[in-house]
């Protein structure tokens, strides 16, 4: 499914009025620290195409989320150094909370169990959480998962969707997690699991990149609908309204538009 770049810069508006930054400026905040030590650390993936991934072995990270983070950086730290580590979806969080990384630049849903830990950026991306199945297996929809090996990310919300599935439809997964997504897409494709949920634009970065991609597709209504947004340590709100309004300016500009496009069309 393709979201167009307007439902993005819709979610986005409704976020900002819902998220101001309220909290006092802490001492020693993101800015400070980036100008002090002259480099900034970028929490990435390694395995989330499009929106984070590394390429080929240089461990070189690239990908929609990568080059937004890199955009804003650039903009409003232009002297400070890029310090790339990979992350998960199960560590980026404390990562962010114990202050070794300044900025989480992979895939990150944005809901209010989250922003009690971490704060939010503006919504550039909205995703839908479906799943993928071999195309001969035969499964069309979430129906049919039931009593089944569905793969999932650890750490990812699409655990927490199954599990709000089986309470409200009184069916029961056998949920098996990968430690990433090309663990939890393994999973699938040797056959142990008969589905992987997860983000679609993931899915079908993941897809893409296998082995044989015509060898699945992604079915079924989506178990959810969920803002994507950088994020970083609550309580500052000075980083907050620097990281916004750079993508403020880049939204105005177009150019987040053209890096929209370049990884999703």
């Amino acid at each position: 499914m393709r979201i167009s770049f307007k439902a993005i810069a819709a979610a986005a508006a409704l976020l900002a009025l819902s998220l101001g930054a309220t909290a006092q400026t802490a001492a020693g905040g993101t800015l400070d620290k980036i100008k002090s030590s002259g480099k900034v650390v970028l929490g990435v993936r390694e395995a989330s195409p499009p929106m984070a991934y590394m390429l080929g072995a240089g461990e070189k990270y690239v990908g929609y989320h990568v080059e937004l983070c890199e955009r804003v950086l650039k903009d409003i730290a232009p002297q400070a150094k890029l310090e790339y580590m990979a992350v998960t979806a199960q560590n980026t969080i404390p990562l962010v909370q114990n202050g070794t990384l300044d900025i989480g630049c992979g895939p990150t849903t944005n809901n209010t169990a989250r922003q009690q830990q971490v704060a939010f950026a503006l919504t550039t991306y909205v995703s839908e959480v479906r799943m993928a199945t071999k195309v001969d297996s035969g499964i069309t929809n979430l129906d049919q998962l039931a009593g089944r090996n569905v793969s999932a990310s650890t750490g990812t919300t699409a655990v927490q969707l199954l599990r709000k599935r089986e309470r409200a439809q009184n069916v029961s997964y056998n949920t098996m997690l990968g430690k990433d997504h090309l663990e939890s897409f393994l999973l699938m494709e040797s056959g142990r699991a008969d589905a992987f949920v997860l983000d679609d634009n993931l899915l079908a970065g993941i897809i893409a990149n296998s082995k044989n991609p015509s060898a699945y597709r992604i079915v079924g209504e989506p178990l959810g609908s969920e803002p994507i947004a950088l994020l970083f340590r609550k309580d500052d709100p000075a980083f907050k309204a620097a990281v916004d309004d750079s993508l403020r300016r880049m939204m105005k500009s177009g150019d987040l538009e053209k890096i929209y496009t370049k990884w999703f069309v």
